[in-house]
This record gives C-alpha cells, structure tokens and sequence, in this order.
C-alpha cells in the first residue's frame, strides 16, 4: 500500500511524531511510505510566515496565544472557524490539495490539524478516497483537530478519549495509542557507559532540563539553583543561551545546543524540567522520568498539564525557586521517587508507532 505520513512543522513535536511513525512503518512493513511536511506544499511566503508567526505568539505574546488558542475552541463558534478555515487552506496550501488528489494514497496519517483539515475536506468532496488517521500530538483536545471525514483518531490517554466523544466522535473511531515516540526512548541502555559517553558522573542525581526546540523559558535562572545537582542542559536553536551559559562554567552542568540524542539524555537523567509540550511529555513517560513542568504557553501545554494532574503525573506551577525545592524531595525520599515513577509509567506508551500502525489494513 501508499502510505503518506504527513506533519507541519511549526514546533518540532508534530515531526518527531511523524518521523516516528514513518520509521515504523518502513522498518515494520513493506508498504511504500513517503514522510512530508505540509508546508513544503504552499505558497512560498507562508511556510516561512506560518513558523515566525507561531513562534513569535508563543514566546513573546502567550497571553495572545492563549486567547486565540480558546476562542478557536468555542462550540457555537465553530461553524464560522472551520468555513474561514477552508477558505484559508484554499488560499494558502493548493498545492497540497493538488499533491492529496494526484499521489492517490491508500491510507494519509497525519500529526497536525492543517493537513487534517484540507485532506478531510477533500474525502468529503469525494477527491480521494484515502483512509484517513489523525495523530493528536497533545493530552487535551482542540476542536480544531477535529473534521468530518477522518477515519480514526489517535490519542494519548483514556482521558483524551473521553473528551474528544464528548465533542462529538464516534468511540469505535478513536484509538488509545499514546503520543508516537521513537523506540530508542524505550531501549533498555547501559546507564554506566552513556554517562561516561556523555562525561557525566554516575550516582549524582542528574536533572535534564529542556524546553523544546525554541529554548524559551526562564533556563538560566533555573540552572542557577540547582547546585546540588549534576545538571543536563538543552538550549535547543536559542545561540544566545547557550553562549550565556557557557560562559558561566558551571561545574555540574553540561549545556548543550539542538541534539539529536534525547533519548540517551532521558535515559541518563532522574528528573526533568521542562515546558508541558505534547511530545516531550509522551517521550519523558516511556523514559520514566519524574517531571516538573514551567513557562507552560497558555492553551495546549496548560491543557497538557491538566491532563496529567488527572493521572497525578508531573509537579506543576512552580516558581523558580519551588522547582529547586521539588528537586531536593525527590533525591532525598526515595518513596517520594518511586511513587512518581510507578505513575509515571502507567501513563506512558511505549508501544504507540506500533499500535497506529496495526490500523493500516
């Protein structure tokens, strides 16, 4: 069969998933699959204009974020959203349409709400004839993942199950598959010789801090705290962070740039601060670390959080300061620790490429 997995990338979390389910799929089947991202099939201004737009809003003006974020999620309102959104897509993103209708793919899997959107509406008007599944990258549910003409939704937890029948989707068209993450987050590693590849000291509570590929947040003055810690830092594209910290010469702080390598990082770590992302969070949990969220951007990271406080997962709304205090609980009461970590791996979902895939029949 052809396959295409399909994201956009605004925000690194919606390519993880997808790359994940397309490695997945070649290394599990003989299917013909092609990964792509959505943006690559619009006009040429609005892939650029698409990603400095979300980052500008997510990082300087989450409040605005924010707003916009539940206005779009407002049931009376929807109607007027998804016409202004079709006209939108149209305008915008025809060579996608053009790219849907021509490729002919049996089954399109999808890990974000643009692609979801034009290729529902294309299934509707009987342009193609696709199966169509969308992955949703978050624990909570935005209306505007939803479209009339998917064939399954995926979705992190039983949680998130209930709430997207609550708005309105058939409960035999949703699978609780968990947030795709790559099998490396759930390889069983040599603890002792990562540290020493990493040149990192072994039986020193190690405390990874990362906030996605934007490195926004407060890092600095969280990294300044925690003294009693070996610490593991993720600046991800943010340059001027890490030549700040690195100038700083922390002793038990290794500060690193964008990586390729977060599965080893999860892997040598006790804990993690980090911002409630959708994907980091789903990663974090098949590595079972303990988490402590911050700087969550209001909308889809704050209905992260309220998710996992349902499951009593993750340590939220603290200060700078709380997060130190957080951090010495966890490596002096052992109890504390274990009770953290035993929740935290109910949660996740190692297995989730592979239950998505078996929906490809």
């Amino acid at each position: 069969m052809k396959i295409l997995v399909i994201h956009a990338s605004a925000g690194a979390g919606h390519f993880k998933a997808a790359e994940s389910l397309y490695n997945g799929i070649r290394k599990s089947t003989e299917h013909n699959v092609v990964l792509a991202d959505a943006l690559d099939y619009s006009v040429p201004y609005f892939k650029g204009l698409y990603k400095k737009t979300y980052f500008f809003l997510v990082s300087k003006t989450p409040w605005l974020w924010g707003f916009f974020f539940g206005l779009l999620d407002i049931g009376w309102l929807q109607p007027v959203v998804r016409f202004a959104r079709r006209l939108y897509n149209l305008a915008n993103t025809g060579k996608l349409h053009r790219y849907l209708r021509d490729e002919r793919f049996d089954y399109i899997i999808m890990t974000h709400f643009m692609p979801t959107e034009v290729a529902a509406a294309l299934k509707r008007s009987k342009r193609i004839s696709s199966r169509l599944i969308t992955v949703i990258t978050d624990f909570d549910v935005h209306r505007i993942w939803l479209a009339d003409g998917i064939d399954h939704y995926c979705v992190a937890s039983d949680w998130t199950k209930a709430k997207i029948e609550k708005l309105g989707v058939a409960g035999e068209r949703v699978r609780v598959s968990g947030i795709p993450t790559d099998e490396k987050f759930a390889a069983l590693a040599d603890i002792g010789a990562l540290k020493e590849k990493l040149g990192l000291k072994e039986n020193v509570f190690t405390v990874l801090v990362a906030t996605g590929s934007f490195g926004i947040g407060p890092i600095e003055e969280i990294v300044d705290t925690l003294s009693e810690f070996q610490v593991i830092v993720v600046c991800g594209h943010n340059e001027g962070l890490y030549q700040k910290l690195i100038t700083k010469k922390y002793q038990l702080v290794k500060v690193l740039g964008l990586v390729d390598n977060m599965h080893e990082l999860m892997a040598v770590s006790d804990a993690m601060v980090t911002k409630p992302g959708g994907l980091s969070i789903a990663e974090a949990l098949v590595s079972q670390l303990a988490l402590i969220f911050f700087n969550a951007i209001p909308g889809q990271e704050t209905g992260n959080i309220k998710v996992l406080q349902s499951y009593e997962v993750g340590i939220s709304g603290c200060g700078v300061a709380r997060i130190g205090e957080e951090l010495v609980r966890l490596k002096f009461s052992r109890d504390a620790f274990l009770t953290i970590l035993k929740k935290t791996k109910a949660l996740g979902r190692p297995n989730a490429v592979r239950d998505i895939i078996s929906l490809i029949r």
